[in-house]
């Protein structure tokens, strides 16, 4: 459901009829609905009754239960803790009574008797407030919703890929000690990177299932050094011979969640050979130091992304046009790193001119 096109409900709460219907009367609008309690019992009921309350107008002074010990019980409740409180008082304004309110619980003040337009503007301003917090949470649960999507789909296809894997790395081991093979040393290196990779291959298909069954905070941080961890990514998706991979500088070396650093380079080293369409491919790697982050760039000669692509690319099944003549990509893969980057509060951004290539950049925490 739309934020704006739910009502805005009130909690209103003071033990004289007569101010109830007053202060209804002096906020009534459209989309509001209005909940009414008339002793602090009442109100804490009520409160947690209804679970969409978007503010309460709390009297302080009520026989029984005043106001400041009603706003202590509500933020001591998972369920109301964090519904805005408007105090609306007609005794002291001293700094030190305030003070109290806010301690606790309230966000704000009214004092009687009330003046109209500046209630109304207040009320206004948390209503706003409201709908934005709702957006947020909104926002934030669909983000979670697509993470889990991501995990169980990389659970899949790296459980679908387990057993072919070993059997590949088993008929190679088979393979290498064949006459054939043996008398050609060509053939024995290029079965020896081929051994190499499946093994490689394996251990990351064993880590994406390991990461696939672990939560955020169980997942290992350790020591990467960010440029043999390259240089690895780089030999093992064996860019064809037209295409020069180059890393610039020394990269550095942090402690942070390897296996998601290397999903990122990987996919992105993979896609800048993928799409390469030029006779002669340069990729080159590196990074600027950027604050508490290193600021970390894969940079290619390839066919470009138009502008209007730059960002749609990133969501998740969106793809840009593809001119360079090879396999379509899924959509999925630039979203996931947009994940892992923004998990460590990082940005990807890409800077690209048609027809002569992109760069892109991605944050990562200097530590976590």
């Amino acid at each position: 459901m739309n934020a704006q096109k739910r009502p805005f409900k009130i909690l209103l709460v003071d033990d004289r009829e007569e101010n109830l219907l007053s202060l209804e009367q002096i906020l009534e609008a459209e989309n509001r609905t209005f909940i009414k309690a008339t002793s602090g019992n009442e109100a804490l009921k009520l409160a947690l009754k209804n679970k969409d309350i978007g503010l309460i107008m709390l009297d302080v002074q009520m026989p029984g239960m005043d106001g400041f010990e009603v706003a202590a019980l509500l933020k001591s409740q998972p369920r109301t803790a964090d519904i805005s409180i408007i105090f609306v008082t007609a005794i002291n304004k001293e700094e030190q009574y305030v003070m109290k309110g806010f301690e606790h619980g309230a966000v704000d003040y009214l004092h009687k008797p009330l003046d109209v337009n500046t209630t109304r503007a207040k009320v206004n301003v948390f209503e706003q407030l409201y709908f934005y917090q709702f957006d947020l949470k909104q926002t934030i649960e669909q983000k979670n919703k697509i993470n889990k999507q991501l995990e169980r789909f990389m659970y899949v296809v790296a459980h679908d890929l387990k057993s072919p894997l070993a059997g590949v790395a088993g008929m190679l081991s088979l393979m290498k000690d064949d006459d054939r093979i043996t008398a050609s040393s060509d053939l024995v290196q290029y079965m020896e990177l081929m051994i190499g990779a499946s093994h490689h291959l394996s251990e990351m298909v064993n880590s994406i299932l390991s990461y696939s069954r672990q939560s955020e905070f169980e997942q290992t941080i350790e020591e990467v050094n960010v440029h043999e961890l390259v240089q690895q990514i780089a030999h093992l998706l064996f860019p064809p011979a037209n295409i020069t991979i180059n890393i610039d500088g020394q990269l550095p070396t942090l402690n942070t969640r390897k296996f998601k650093l290397q999903q990122v380079f990987q996919n992105l080293m993979s896609n800048a050979i993928k799409y390469n369409d030029k006779a002669e491919g340069f990729i080159s790697v590196g990074y600027i130091d950027d604050g508490d982050f290193y600021k970390f760039y894969v940079k290619d000669n390839g066919p470009g992304i138009a502008a209007n692509d730059s960002q749609r690319i990133f969501e998740l099944f969106s793809t840009a046009d593809n001119k360079s003549g090879r396999d379509s990509s899924t959509g999925v893969g630039l979203n996931i790193m947009k994940v892992a980057v923004e998990e460590q509060g990082g940005l990807i951004t890409v800077d690209s001119t048609l027809g002569e290539g992109s760069t892109f950049y991605f944050q990562w925490a200097k530590g976590v």
